[in-house]
């Protein structure tokens, strides 16, 4: 057994079952040898974008494995690998390493070098005897605190060695979970109840922990309204009655609306991190922050009450604390809260109507979004976004009702994310609908990947709305606009997917929409993968209300 043969083996005791990869690389031959099969990509950053999106999808409960060649194979992961740090996405990256004798001779690249500052753990296999203990030190890493990729660079000429006998045993990890005090618990609880308007900020822990219910439950108990974050959309139902919606840098008008009058902000399982795809916490509130990574308290926000530990276990002591001081039964429903909740939500929906229901051609894409909603069926669907204008139109208004039914992302943003990132889901999900919403620039950066997606047999919908431009981009570039049409590309991309051996739809008219969609779902449950691409207008108006939180 060489170290090839002895990493596969640990990757199949760590309940790995399938790896995305671009070739050349050893490991290839040696994880199939044992089961797990490799599902070779179109390019490198899309077999990334897919095992990120399959971590996220089963909240790191299995890690997504990619291993890459050498060379132009480690230069071309970086985007993705940085993405996946950006979002704090568990996951494994397993590059060929050149030989030891020429690993400092350039032009070689080192991965262990050059990762280090976008992974929680760079390592380097130097020592065929080191490769149970690398392989370890890797998977517990990716499993403690905050998420992230690691990486575990593989020497070529070192990996082809011989393993000892004595030195192939490998032992599982786990993740390991803690609490905050008491003490730090009653004193939250205490200021909380206190508060004239607090307010829950949700963050993505709380879909890794699997604590939904245990935020429905302390909210429910203490009356205290949710926000989610991007990452963390379909944290808490958006049919709730407490549910304010999700915070991008667009959101429902009732997330500007408390975010802007709250006294309090409660924030658990989110780093707080500022970001120009985020909404910024107006100052002047009390801040209290419950977070798995201490590196993350009292980082971009001055913290008034810090908690440490995990989002779940903090919530199951809050709601006992909860009881203890107000009672088993907690606050009677605040009817005035709920009623204000949902008034101001109607008046946001009735103020968008006309473009939700537009019957304007080319189609407005937030009419194709109120469709979306009409048509799929959210208790079984997996729904995503894309960068830019399309992650910002629909993230208001998709209604994510069960817990990863929404893949919010983008702390960095990469055009064409959506496509791999679905396929993930989709192996995470197998049963479930699974659907991505993106632009037409998007799809030039991965759509080559819908023929992966055919090959690997990976049903998935994609949704292009094609307004022949880079949207949003006119005034960033007017006169290379005007002039040159810099901005400006179009193609008939449900042609390209059907040469790529998907179901290609065309959608002209407000009223075809629905149809198309259903006609995608019909088709995933029979095995094909579709893109439905949707003549759009270019619309630069995006649910925002900032002088609700100055």
């Amino acid at each position: 057994m060489n170290g090839f043969d002895l990493v596969a083996h640990c990757l199949k005791a760590e309940g790995v079952t399938w790896m995305a990869c671009f070739p050349a690389n050893p490991l290839i031959e040696a994880a199939a040898k044992v089961g797990i099969r490799p599902i070779v990509f179109r390019q490198e950053r899309g077999g990334i974008n897919a095992v990120d999106g399959f971590s996220r999808q089963t909240a790191g409960r299995q890690i997504g494995v990619f291993a890459s060649q050498d060379g132009p194979g480690v230069e071309n992961s970086f985007g993705g690998i940085a993405q996946a740090w950006g979002d704090s996405v568990p996951m494994l990256f397993l590059p060929q390493g050149a030989g030891v004798d020429a690993y400092n001779i350039a032009p070689n690249f080192s991965a262990r070098e050059n990762y280090k500052h976008i992974t929680k753990l760079a390592l380097s296999i130097d020592q065929v005897d080191k490769t149970s203990r690398e392989m370890r030190r890797a998977f517990h890493t990716i499993r403690q605190g905050r998420p992230g990729p690691a990486l575990v660079e593989m020497h070529r000429d070192v990996m082809a060695q011989e393993v000892p006998e004595n030195l192939r045993h490998y032992v599982t990890t786990r993740a390991l979970r803690s609490a905050p005090s008491r003490g730090d618990i009653r004193d939250t609880v205490k200021q909380l109840l206190a508060a004239d308007n607090p307010v829950i900020w949700a963050g993505q822990g709380i879909l890794y922990s699997e604590a939904t219910d245990q935020l429905k439950t302390f909210a429910e108990l203490t009356q205290i309204p949710v926000i989610t974050t991007m990452q963390a959309k379909s944290a808490f139902p958006d049919d709730h009655p407490l549910a304010l919606g999700s915070a991008n840098r667009t959101a429902p008008k009732t997330v500007f609306q408390w975010l802007g009058a709250s006294d309090t902000l409660f924030a658990i399982g989110s780093g707080l991190t500022r970001t120009s795809f985020g909404l910024d916490i107006p100052p002047g509130k009390f801040m209290i922050h419950s977070n798995i990574s201490p590196e993350d308290i009292n980082k971009d926000y001055q913290i008034d009450l810090g908690l440490l530990g995990d989002a779940k276990l903090t919530l199951e002591l809050m709601i006992d604390e909860v009881k203890a001081q107000i009672g088993e039964s907690g606050r009677q429903e605040d009817s005035n809260l709920v009623a204000s909740i949902a008034a101001t939500k109607q008046e946001w929906l009735e103020e968008w109507r006309p473009l939700l229901r537009s019957d304007e051609t080319p189609i407005n894409p937030y009419r194709v979004i109120h469709e979306i909603n009409q048509t799929v069926n959210h208790a079984n669907s997996v729904i995503t976004h894309d960068a830019g204008n399309p992650r910002d139109q629909i993230m208001p208004f998709y209604q994510a009702t069960d817990p990863h039914g929404y893949i919010g992302w983008g702390k960095t943003t990469h055009l064409g994310y959506g496509i791999p990132l679905v396929m993930g889901a989709k192996m995470a999900d197998p049963n479930k609908f699974c659907m991505n919403f993106m632009g037409d620039l998007a799809f030039g950066h991965t759509g080559m990947e819908i023929e992966t997606a055919v090959r690997a047999e990976i049903p998935i919908t994609t949704v292009v709305i094609n307004n022949k431009t880079m949207g949003g981009y006119d005034s960033k570039m007017p006169v290379a606009m005007e002039k040159y049409g810099a901005g400006n590309q179009s193609g008939d991309y449900a042609g390209v997917a059907q040469s790529l051996g998907a179901k290609g739809i065309h959608v002209e008219r407000p009223e075809e929409i629905a149809p198309a969609l259903q006609e995608a779902q019909r088709a995933n449950s029979d095995g094909d993968v579709v893109v439905v691409e949707i003549a759009t207008r270019q619309e630069t108006r995006f649910s925002q209300y900032p002088e609700l939180t100055s």
